[in-house]
Protein backbone atom coordinates (compact mmCIF):
# COMPACT_ATOMS: atom_id res chain seq x y z
CA UNK A 1 0.00 0.00 0.00
CA UNK A 2 0.99 3.10 -1.30
CA UNK A 3 1.75 5.58 2.10
CA UNK A 4 -0.92 8.32 0.30
CA UNK A 5 -4.06 5.45 0.24
CA UNK A 6 -3.50 5.77 4.20
CA UNK A 7 -6.02 8.55 3.93
CA UNK A 8 -8.58 6.54 2.45
CA UNK A 9 -8.07 3.12 4.42
CA UNK A 10 -9.04 5.28 7.70
CA UNK A 11 -11.37 8.21 6.85
CA UNK A 12 -14.94 7.48 7.75
CA UNK A 13 -17.34 9.77 5.09
CA UNK A 14 -20.55 8.04 6.35
CA UNK A 15 -21.30 7.49 9.72
CA UNK A 16 -23.82 5.32 10.17
CA UNK A 17 -22.01 2.97 8.75
CA UNK A 18 -18.86 3.32 11.17
CA UNK A 19 -18.59 0.71 13.66
CA UNK A 20 -15.21 1.22 15.97
CA UNK A 21 -14.74 -2.68 16.91
CA UNK A 22 -13.55 -2.68 13.07
CA UNK A 23 -10.23 -0.47 13.86
CA UNK A 24 -7.15 -2.12 15.40
CA UNK A 25 -5.85 0.53 18.00
CA UNK A 26 -1.92 -1.39 17.14
CA UNK A 27 -3.21 -1.43 13.82
CA UNK A 28 0.20 -0.64 11.50
CA UNK A 29 -0.83 -2.05 8.14
CA UNK A 30 2.27 -3.61 6.13
CA UNK A 31 4.17 -1.00 7.49
CA UNK A 32 7.04 -3.00 10.00
CA UNK A 33 8.66 -0.01 12.39
CA UNK A 34 9.10 3.70 12.95
CA UNK A 35 12.82 3.21 10.44
CA UNK A 36 10.31 2.14 7.87
CA UNK A 37 8.35 5.34 7.85
CA UNK A 38 10.65 8.34 9.36
CA UNK A 39 11.65 9.14 5.46
CA UNK A 40 8.68 8.87 4.45
CA UNK A 41 6.90 11.48 7.78
CA UNK A 42 9.66 13.41 7.12
CA UNK A 43 8.47 14.13 3.29
CA UNK A 44 4.91 14.66 4.71
CA UNK A 45 6.14 17.85 7.26
CA UNK A 46 7.97 19.09 4.40
CA UNK A 47 5.18 18.78 1.70
CA UNK A 48 2.76 20.02 4.45
CA UNK A 49 5.12 23.17 5.07
CA UNK A 50 5.15 24.06 1.32
CA UNK A 51 1.49 23.48 1.06
CA UNK A 52 0.66 25.70 4.10
CA UNK A 53 3.09 28.35 2.34
CA UNK A 54 0.73 28.12 -0.65
CA UNK A 55 -2.61 28.33 1.55
CA UNK A 56 -1.53 31.21 2.86
CA UNK A 57 -0.41 32.86 -0.09
CA UNK A 58 -3.96 32.08 -1.78
CA UNK A 59 -5.89 33.31 0.87
CA UNK A 60 -9.15 31.78 -0.03
CA UNK A 61 -9.02 28.62 2.45
CA UNK A 62 -8.86 27.99 6.14
CA UNK A 63 -7.87 24.75 7.34
CA UNK A 64 -9.32 22.87 10.94
CA UNK A 65 -7.73 20.38 12.28
CA UNK A 66 -9.48 18.91 15.43
CA UNK A 67 -8.04 15.86 17.48
CA UNK A 68 -10.15 13.85 19.91
CA UNK A 69 -8.26 10.95 22.09
CA UNK A 70 -8.44 9.63 25.72
CA UNK A 71 -5.49 10.31 27.70
CA UNK A 72 -1.72 9.32 26.42
CA UNK A 73 -3.22 8.51 23.26
CA UNK A 74 -0.58 11.19 21.69
CA UNK A 75 -2.51 14.34 20.36
CA UNK A 76 0.43 16.64 21.75
CA UNK A 77 3.16 15.10 20.28
CA UNK A 78 1.22 14.13 17.20
CA UNK A 79 0.26 17.99 16.75
CA UNK A 80 4.08 18.45 17.55
CA UNK A 81 6.07 15.96 15.10
CA UNK A 82 2.93 16.67 12.11
CA UNK A 83 3.20 20.13 12.15
CA UNK A 84 7.12 20.39 13.11
CA UNK A 85 7.73 22.35 9.31
CA UNK A 86 4.42 24.91 9.64
CA UNK A 87 5.09 28.70 9.61
CA UNK A 88 3.61 29.62 13.27
CA UNK A 89 2.48 32.41 11.54
CA UNK A 90 0.37 30.76 9.61
CA UNK A 91 -0.73 28.07 12.45
CA UNK A 92 -2.66 28.32 15.70
CA UNK A 93 -3.07 25.32 18.06
CA UNK A 94 -5.96 25.60 20.96
CA UNK A 95 -6.58 23.28 23.59
CA UNK A 96 -9.36 23.24 25.32
CA UNK A 97 -9.77 21.88 29.01
CA UNK A 98 -12.46 22.34 31.23
CA UNK A 99 -15.33 25.67 30.32
CA UNK A 100 -14.79 28.88 32.56
CA UNK A 101 -17.36 30.67 34.10
CA UNK A 102 -17.62 32.61 31.00
CA UNK A 103 -17.72 29.58 28.48
CA UNK A 104 -21.01 28.58 30.81
CA UNK A 105 -23.04 31.50 30.09
CA UNK A 106 -22.66 31.09 26.07
CA UNK A 107 -23.90 28.11 23.79
CA UNK A 108 -21.53 24.84 24.34
CA UNK A 109 -19.90 26.14 20.80
CA UNK A 110 -19.20 29.86 21.72
CA UNK A 111 -15.79 29.10 23.13
CA UNK A 112 -14.69 27.10 19.97
CA UNK A 113 -16.33 29.79 17.50
CA UNK A 114 -13.50 32.37 18.65
CA UNK A 115 -10.92 30.22 17.78
CA UNK A 116 -11.75 29.51 14.36
CA UNK A 117 -8.68 30.28 11.76
CA UNK A 118 -8.89 32.93 9.73
CA UNK A 119 -8.40 32.46 5.89
CA UNK A 120 -4.80 31.28 4.53
CA UNK A 121 -4.30 29.67 8.11
CA UNK A 122 -4.15 26.42 9.75
CA UNK A 123 -6.33 26.17 12.88
CA UNK A 124 -5.61 22.96 15.21
CA UNK A 125 -7.91 21.90 18.16
CA UNK A 126 -6.55 19.53 20.51
CA UNK A 127 -10.15 18.97 22.04
CA UNK A 128 -13.17 20.74 21.05
CA UNK A 129 -16.72 21.63 20.93
CA UNK A 130 -17.18 17.44 20.76
CA UNK A 131 -16.16 17.18 24.14
CA UNK A 132 -19.94 18.05 24.98
CA UNK A 133 -20.93 14.91 23.51
CA UNK A 134 -18.06 12.88 25.26
CA UNK A 135 -17.11 14.32 28.67
CA UNK A 136 -20.47 15.84 29.13
CA UNK A 137 -22.11 12.70 28.21
CA UNK A 138 -20.14 10.51 30.15
CA UNK A 139 -20.79 13.18 33.19
CA UNK A 140 -24.10 14.27 33.26
CA UNK A 141 -23.51 16.20 36.09
CA UNK A 142 -21.26 18.50 33.61
CA UNK A 143 -24.21 19.21 31.77
CA UNK A 144 -25.91 20.60 34.44
CA UNK A 145 -23.71 22.99 35.16
CA UNK A 146 -24.15 24.80 31.66
CA UNK A 147 -27.18 26.21 32.32
CA UNK A 148 -29.11 25.31 29.96
CA UNK A 149 -32.93 25.61 30.59
CA UNK A 150 -34.35 22.23 32.37
CA UNK A 151 -37.27 21.94 29.47
CA UNK A 152 -34.29 21.73 26.83
CA UNK A 153 -32.49 19.02 28.56
CA UNK A 154 -34.48 15.92 27.31
CA UNK A 155 -33.44 12.01 26.20
CA UNK A 156 -33.31 13.78 22.87
CA UNK A 157 -30.06 15.87 23.99
CA UNK A 158 -27.41 14.20 22.26
CA UNK A 159 -28.77 13.69 19.20
CA UNK A 160 -29.82 17.16 19.05
CA UNK A 161 -25.84 18.42 19.97
CA UNK A 162 -25.20 15.83 17.07
CA UNK A 163 -27.71 17.82 14.48
CA UNK A 164 -26.19 21.16 16.13
CA UNK A 165 -22.53 20.21 15.38
CA UNK A 166 -23.53 18.87 11.42
CA UNK A 167 -25.05 21.99 10.76
CA UNK A 168 -22.43 24.24 12.33
CA UNK A 169 -19.74 21.91 10.27
CA UNK A 170 -21.53 22.31 6.58
CA UNK A 171 -21.69 25.94 7.27
CA UNK A 172 -17.83 26.34 8.11
CA UNK A 173 -17.15 23.99 4.90
CA UNK A 174 -19.68 26.24 2.91
CA UNK A 175 -17.68 29.29 4.05
CA UNK A 176 -14.35 27.68 2.94
CA UNK A 177 -12.92 25.79 5.91
CA UNK A 178 -11.43 22.41 5.33
CA UNK A 179 -12.35 20.26 7.97
CA UNK A 180 -10.25 17.22 9.27
CA UNK A 181 -11.08 15.43 12.55
CA UNK A 182 -8.72 12.92 13.83
CA UNK A 183 -10.06 10.39 16.73
CA UNK A 184 -6.63 9.01 17.58
CA UNK A 185 -7.65 5.44 18.85
CA UNK A 186 -5.49 3.65 21.52
CA UNK A 187 -6.07 0.16 23.42
CA UNK A 188 -6.90 0.20 27.28
CA UNK A 189 -3.60 -2.16 27.55
CA UNK A 190 -1.41 0.64 25.60
CA UNK A 191 -2.97 3.43 27.65
CA UNK A 192 -1.75 1.51 30.66
CA UNK A 193 1.98 1.10 29.83
CA UNK A 194 1.94 4.93 28.73
CA UNK A 195 0.14 5.95 32.36
CA UNK A 196 3.49 3.51 33.97
CA UNK A 197 6.07 5.18 32.20
CA UNK A 198 4.69 8.26 32.98
CA UNK A 199 5.00 7.05 36.67
CA UNK A 200 8.48 5.70 36.63
CA UNK A 201 10.20 8.38 35.10
CA UNK A 202 10.19 11.57 37.13
CA UNK A 203 11.06 13.79 33.55
CA UNK A 204 7.30 12.90 32.63
CA UNK A 205 5.68 13.35 35.95
CA UNK A 206 4.00 16.44 35.22
CA UNK A 207 2.29 14.68 32.55
CA UNK A 208 0.16 12.66 35.04
CA UNK A 209 -3.04 13.14 36.79
CA UNK A 210 -5.11 11.61 39.26
CA UNK A 211 -7.78 12.56 37.15
CA UNK A 212 -6.52 10.28 34.22
CA UNK A 213 -7.32 7.16 36.22
CA UNK A 214 -10.44 8.46 37.12
CA UNK A 215 -11.53 8.63 33.61
CA UNK A 216 -10.07 5.09 33.02
CA UNK A 217 -12.54 3.64 34.93
CA UNK A 218 -15.34 5.05 32.30
CA UNK A 219 -13.00 3.33 29.52
CA UNK A 220 -16.67 1.26 28.16
CA UNK A 221 -18.82 4.24 27.90
CA UNK A 222 -16.52 6.25 26.55
CA UNK A 223 -16.23 4.03 23.40
CA UNK A 224 -19.68 4.26 23.46
CA UNK A 225 -19.86 8.00 23.13
CA UNK A 226 -16.83 7.68 20.40
CA UNK A 227 -18.58 5.37 18.49
CA UNK A 228 -21.72 7.25 18.52
CA UNK A 229 -20.21 10.37 17.87
CA UNK A 230 -18.53 9.57 14.94
CA UNK A 231 -21.61 7.66 13.40
CA UNK A 232 -23.88 10.66 13.33
CA UNK A 233 -21.20 13.61 12.90
CA UNK A 234 -18.78 11.81 9.58
CA UNK A 235 -19.84 13.54 6.35
CA UNK A 236 -18.65 14.12 3.10
CA UNK A 237 -17.29 17.30 3.94
CA UNK A 238 -16.32 16.84 8.05
CA UNK A 239 -14.80 13.28 7.89
CA UNK A 240 -13.59 12.01 10.89
CA UNK A 241 -10.08 9.27 10.70
CA UNK A 242 -9.90 7.04 12.78
CA UNK A 243 -6.19 6.29 13.75
CA UNK A 244 -4.91 3.59 15.60
CA UNK A 245 -2.99 4.74 18.28
CA UNK A 246 -0.64 2.60 19.95
CA UNK A 247 2.00 3.14 17.50
CA UNK A 248 2.54 6.74 17.55
CA UNK A 249 4.95 6.56 14.57
CA UNK A 250 2.07 5.00 12.99
CA UNK A 251 -0.42 7.55 13.74
CA UNK A 252 2.32 10.35 12.48
CA UNK A 253 2.38 8.35 9.30
CA UNK A 254 -1.32 8.28 8.57
CA UNK A 255 -2.20 11.88 10.16
CA UNK A 256 0.61 13.85 7.81
CA UNK A 257 -0.65 11.95 4.87
CA UNK A 258 -4.33 12.74 5.84
CA UNK A 259 -3.69 16.29 5.99
CA UNK A 260 -1.16 16.65 2.46
CA UNK A 261 -3.48 14.86 0.47
CA UNK A 262 -6.62 17.07 1.39
CA UNK A 263 -4.24 20.26 0.95
CA UNK A 264 -3.06 19.07 -2.43
CA UNK A 265 -6.77 18.44 -3.52
CA UNK A 266 -7.63 21.88 -3.01
CA UNK A 267 -5.57 22.98 -5.90
CA UNK A 268 -3.73 25.64 -4.22
CA UNK A 269 -1.82 28.12 -6.26
CA UNK A 270 0.18 31.30 -5.45
CA UNK A 271 -1.65 34.62 -6.75
CA UNK A 272 -0.98 35.72 -10.06
CA UNK A 273 0.52 39.29 -10.37
CA UNK A 274 -1.10 41.52 -13.00
CA UNK A 275 0.59 42.73 -16.71
CA UNK A 276 1.15 46.25 -15.24
CA UNK A 277 2.06 45.42 -12.18
CA UNK A 278 5.04 42.97 -13.63
CA UNK A 279 6.59 45.71 -15.55
CA UNK A 280 6.72 47.68 -12.48
CA UNK A 281 8.49 44.89 -10.76
CA UNK A 282 11.18 44.60 -13.85
CA UNK A 283 11.95 48.28 -13.40
CA UNK A 284 12.17 48.14 -9.57
CA UNK A 285 14.67 45.10 -10.52
CA UNK A 286 16.68 46.72 -12.96
CA UNK A 287 16.78 49.73 -10.97
CA UNK A 288 18.02 47.49 -7.63
CA UNK A 289 20.61 45.66 -10.26
CA UNK A 290 22.07 49.72 -11.75
CA UNK A 291 22.28 50.03 -7.94
CA UNK A 292 24.43 47.49 -7.42
CA UNK A 293 26.88 47.88 -10.29
CA UNK A 294 27.54 51.63 -9.13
Amino acid sequence: MDAKDLAKTFRVKHGPDFRLARINPADTLKFKDKDQVSGVVLKGVERLAALQEKLYAHDRWSVLLIFQALDAAGKDSTIKHVMSGVNPQGCQVFSFKAPSAEDLDHDFLWRTTRCLPERGRIGIFNRSYYEEVLAVRVHPELLQREKVPAELVTTKVWKERFEDIVAFERYLARNGTLLLKFFLHVSRKEQRRRFLERLEKPSKFWKFSAADLAERDHWDEYMVAFEDMIRHTATPTAPWYVVPADHKWFTRLVVVEAITTALEALDLAYPTVPPGERRAIRAERLALEREADA
